[in-house]
């Protein structure tokens, strides 16, 4: 551990939170510009997070807020640490990345802030920040070491090629992975994602997450991947590449296993794995585990899709459930197709909502798995929270940096 924060750093980094709270974006946004004038600093993060939507700098002002408000009771901050980590692992962040960002970070501030920025406080700063990245370098050397001695691991990149691609709906394929040097995989844990660098003509390298979407094994991955946007859209160039030129022989570039989202495999307490759209992709991982491993565990399945044109997976999910005793499966379509028939395709009409899961899923102690958009993860975090459900009994997954805390009236839920 880092030698602790003396009491003169922590009062000024205190005292600079209501500036964080007016310019923390601006600095931000503003630190990201400087970062990414060095390409190779540029090349490591997912672009989309932040020319094409902005999620990225709004994530890191409010981490940055969060721990200038928290930096004299930083155990709070246990989770964040973990999940920034887990991402840095997927991407093969390493030690010799962090000062190009403590140069960017302390500039930022100091050209956002102007005379506000003072000499000590610009030190209370760099002070701060390295005090986190030797967290951060400590815990993420400790990943990177244990899942290279893992069976199946691996540090830094590694070859994979396309054995299989399934179309699962109108919008989104699976690509099945196995490693080009026939060597065995990583068994992941359920819940857990891959990080990718692409390559992809015209436009260049992409960094990108996708989640397994299979459960654990030693032979090979699967990710299921929705198109996004349309061709030609920044946002959407990554998985419109997979759709369109990734066939069976395609090598693609992966990162080890990593997130800090995934099921809790050593407990037998019931389990309500809800999803929205694509978010689906990690719950098949879970749902997939407990029918291997626990098929009479409690498990109520619950997805929500627009209609049955996009809905992925369908028949799979309802094979894996006829194959379990514990589990129940149940769909929501929003919009209906006129092709879609009630209790046969789709099992009820309109949105999941909060109240309907705490009257129709097993168990008062059950754990809630959530994933999918965030205004639906929102709405579904904060309806449970009402209803009565603890906030550690409900632990969530969301496709993007995570640019605030699920929370309903200061209570954050769980990461994983």
């Amino acid at each position: 551990m880092p030698a602790p924060l003396s009491e003169k750093t922590i009062s000024l980094i205190k005292a600079t939170v209501p500036a964080l709270e007016e310019h923390g974006l601006t600095i931000t946004r503003r630190m990201y510009e400087r970062m990414f004038q060095n390409e190779a600093i540029r090349d490591l993060f997912n672009q989309s997070h932040h020319g094409e939507t902005g999620s990225q700098p709004r994530a890191l002002a409010g981490a940055v807020l969060a721990y200038a408000r928290n930096i004299d009771n930083l155990g709070v901050m246990g989770g964040a640490v973990e999940r920034i980590a887990q991402k840095h692992v997927a991407l093969n962040i390493l030690p010799e990345h962090y000062p190009f960002v403590a140069d960017a970070l302390l500039g930022a501030i100091k050209d956002v802030l102007g005379a506000v920025a003072t000499a000590e406080i610009v030190a209370a700063w760099g002070e701060a920040y390295w005090f986190l990245a030797e967290v951060l370098v400590g815990r993420e050397a400790s990943i990177y070491r244990d899942l290279a001695a893992a069976p199946g691991g691996w540090n830094g990149w590694r070859d994979f090629v396309i054995e299989a691609v399934v179309e699962e709906s109108s919008i989104i394929r699976s690509f099945v992975l196995v490693p080009v040097d026939g060597g065995k995989v990583l068994p992941h844990k359920s819940g857990q994602y891959l990080g990718f660098a692409l390559d992809v003509p015209g436009v260049g390298q992409l960094r990108r997450n996708y989640s397994i979407s299979c459960a654990p094994n030693d032979r090979a991955y699967r990710i299921t991947v929705k198109r996004e946007a349309t061709p030609g859209v920044p946002a959407g160039a990554a998985s419109n590449w997979l759709h369109d030129h990734a066939l069976p022989g395609t090598i693609l570039t992966a990162a080890v296993p990593a997130g800090d989202f995934f099921l809790d495999t050593t407990s037998t307490t019931p389990v309500v794995l809800v999803s929205g759209g694509v978010g689906l992709t990690p719950m098949v991982s879970m749902l997939e585990t407990i029918v291997q491993s626990q098929p009479n565990r409690q498990t109520h399945w619950v997805h929500g899709a627009l209609n049955g044109r996009v809905h992925a997976m369908r028949a799979h999910v309802r094979a894996l459930a006829a194959k379990a005793p514990g589990v129940k499966a149940t769909t929501f379509y929003a919009e209906p197709g006129e092709r879609d028939r009630a209790g046969v395709d789709y099992d009820a009409s309109g949105l999941i909502s909060a109240r309907w899961l705490k009257q129709n899923t097993p168990a008062a102690n059950a754990i809630y798995y959530l994933c999918g958009p965030k205004p639906f993860l929102r709405n579904l975090a904060a309806g449970l929270l009402t209803e009565g459900v603890p906030a550690d009994r409900i632990r969530y997954e969301f496709f993007g940096p995570a640019d605030e805390l699920l929370a309903v009236d200061g209570r954050a839920l769980a990461a994983a």
